[in-house]
């Protein structure tokens, strides 16, 4: 059992598994057998570097089905700007230990102050491994919820967040919105096509994984290239 500052209430936050509707018992088994490797080629530093933080991956049920929340970061952002994402951030000190609750609290909070959402209406029920983002330092613990009790989201503070938005599960697996992006750098990734928004780099790539180990991925064309500018 996990208590969640909110305002200074306390609410309890148990990672369970109880409950959950069947279409979700795919990326239950997933995340109890996934390794690291298997999500990322980019994993922590072994020296223990890099900035602590998580995200949150919610599921809902929407008019169309299952579906993820999800968020496009403000353009004035130093880091990320203008990318959707999940919600997340980096870990505070009052959210504990980053090896133990820390990070199932950051989430929650993070996700409360960016997207408005009520924590006491999700039911996390799984955390994947620790991810590494090379190009911000950012050591990123994936967290899984399910979304039992929707409440009203939007942008809080629009100096971080530009919009928040749900996608459907079914556009994230249907082959004609799928296509891989290459970055300047030369890395090549997957990406989503979904909601007028381009959803590339660390989410699209848990996104990918996640519907594959779940075994929703459907064949697309891994040739169908678009730029990260695609809007222009």
């Amino acid at each position: 059992m996990r208590h969640v500052e909110d305002g200074g209430v306390s609410v309890e936050v148990s990672v369970s598994e109880e409950g959950l509707p069947e279409w979700l018992d795919p990326v239950v088994r997933a995340v109890r057998t996934v390794r690291p490797a298997q999500l990322s080629r980019f994993l922590p530093p072994e020296d223990g570097g890099g900035r602590q933080s998580a995200v949150l991956i919610l599921f809902g049920e929407g008019e169309r089905g299952p579906e993820l929340l999800l968020m496009e970061r403000a353009s004035s952002l130093r880091s990320h700007a203008g990318q959707p994402s999940f919600p997340g951030g980096a870990l505070d000190p009052e959210d504990g230990d980053p090896q133990g609750e820390g990070p199932l609290r950051a989430a929650l909070r993070e996700a409360e102050e960016e997207t408005g959402l009520d924590p006491a209406g999700v039911q996390i029920f799984g955390v994947l491994p620790k991810l590494y983002i090379p190009v911000s330092g950012f050591v990123v613990t994936p967290v899984l919820g399910w979304w039992r009790k929707p409440s009203p989201v939007g942008v809080v503070d629009p100096g971080e967040t530009a919009r928040v938005f749900t996608v459907p599960v079914a556009d994230l697996t249907d082959p004609a919105h799928r296509a891989t992006t290459v970055h300047p750098s030369g890395h090549r990734g997957p990406a989503f096509l979904v909601e007028s928004a381009l959803v590339w780099g660390f989410t699209a790539g848990v996104i990918d994984r996640i519907v594959h180990y779940a075994g929703w991925e459907r064949p697309w064309d891994k040739a169908n290239e678009v730029p990260l500018d695609w809007r222009s």
